[in-house]
């Protein structure tokens, strides 16, 4: 499936090449777009989703609601895609075509948030005055500049805090990193999350972040 212009435009020609049919659907897929496929998909298929992040998380939001999850997701990237880096995609053009047709499907930790999404690549917020704790242990108290959640590719999800600038804003604020099966975030004023490069509708002084019991299953190297 080619999700948006873009994705056509980037992908449309050498997508053919794989043997597969091409749908084009909207940039931000929805259930009507992606459901009539999955239907027609027999069990541990390949599914291959060209398209940004927002997209390929609307995907796995429907794999997930409809317990799909043993379906193969095969990855044809944006430019800059945090997904593609999360996941080490290749950024060429033609070593991810090969891999959409050749390589191997893994399990690849599937993390979900509380308000019913799921993370592709990343989900990103700053600046921010509040707490987070990674399971039991504190990761922030006070201010921070910046704050990604991504999946952990060894398990889990990973929390980066980068704290506030030094010096006048001339330095980097500290940087923090930890990885387990939860993050809650909880702030005060309000935030809005970026998530998968989309702002959500509506700030929010509390979000976390899981685990989910079960894998999906991505190609990658």
């Amino acid at each position: 499936m080619t999700c948006g212009d873009p994705a056509r435009t980037r992908w449309g020609a050498g997508a053919a090449g794989l043997g597969a049919v091409i749908t084009d659907l909207p940039a931000l897929p929805a259930r009507g777009d992606v459901d009539p496929l999955l239907d027609d998909l027999p069990t541990g298929g390949r599914l291959v989703v060209a398209g940004d992040d927002a997209a390929l998380a609307a995907v796995l939001v429907r794999l997930l609601r409809r317990e799909r999850l043993d379906v193969e997701v095969a990855v044809l990237p944006a430019p800059g895609s945090a997904a593609a880096s999360v996941w080490g995609l290749p950024a060429d053009p033609a070593a991810a075509l090969a891999l959409a047709r050749d390589g191997t499907a893994r399990p690849a930790p599937l993390v979900r948030d509380d308000h019913g999404g799921l993370v592709a690549g990343h989900h990103t917020v700053g600046p921010v005055h509040g707490e987070i704790y990674c399971e039991e242990h504190r990761v922030l108290s006070g201010d921070a500049a910046a704050i990604t959640v991504a999946p952990d590719p060894d398990g889990g999800v990973r929390v980066t805090v980068a704290g506030p600038r030094r010096l006048g804003g001339l330095r980097a604020g500290l940087v923090t990193e930890r990885s387990g099966r939860a993050v809650q975030l909880g702030c005060r004023p309000p935030v809005t999350i970026v998530r998968d490069g989309v702002p959500a509708d509506r700030p929010v002084a509390r979000r976390s972040w899981y685990r989910h019991t079960e894998d999906w299953r991505l190609v990658r190297p």
